[in-house]
């Protein structure tokens, strides 16, 4: 990911298994990561049992918030794609018992297809 990247808040794919080293500590025994998303300093990550986002706060970052959402909580999700001016693709997840969805931007980089695909297959 590059740096305007970063800065205009794009997301942009992680080795999953770099992911599943670094939350090694926060993961169930079962539970593997299969794709996961790098939003600045901030984590999407998707695993088989929930949907985890990771919120580093501060200036150094050293103070993390896990935020689990498991897949049957999330009522219904929007795709909207990139265009020829727009370039960052959306996503956004609704949740049981809230009417405000979480927001995630992507770059058009990434195929916003496959980030709705995995989801698709835990929410369906």
């Amino acid at each position: 990911m590059g740096l305007f990247d970063g800065m205009m808040g794009n997301a942009s794919e992680m080795d999953a298994q770099d992911v599943q080293n670094e939350l090694s500590e926060l993961l169930a025994p079962s539970e593997q990561v299969d794709h996961a998303y790098k939003l600045i300093r901030d984590l999407f990550v998707f695993t088989n049992k929930r949907l985890i986002l990771v919120d580093k706060q501060g200036v150094t970052g050293k103070k993390t918030e896990y935020h689990s959402i498991p897949y049957k909580s999330i009522t219904h999700f929007a795709v909207e794609t990139a265009g020829t001016f727009d370039l960052d693709a959306e996503l956004k997840i609704w949740m049981s018992g809230s009417s405000t969805p979480i927001e995630k931007t992507f770059n058009k980089q990434l195929n916003i297809y496959k980030v709705q695909a995995v989801l698709a297959e835990y929410v369906g």
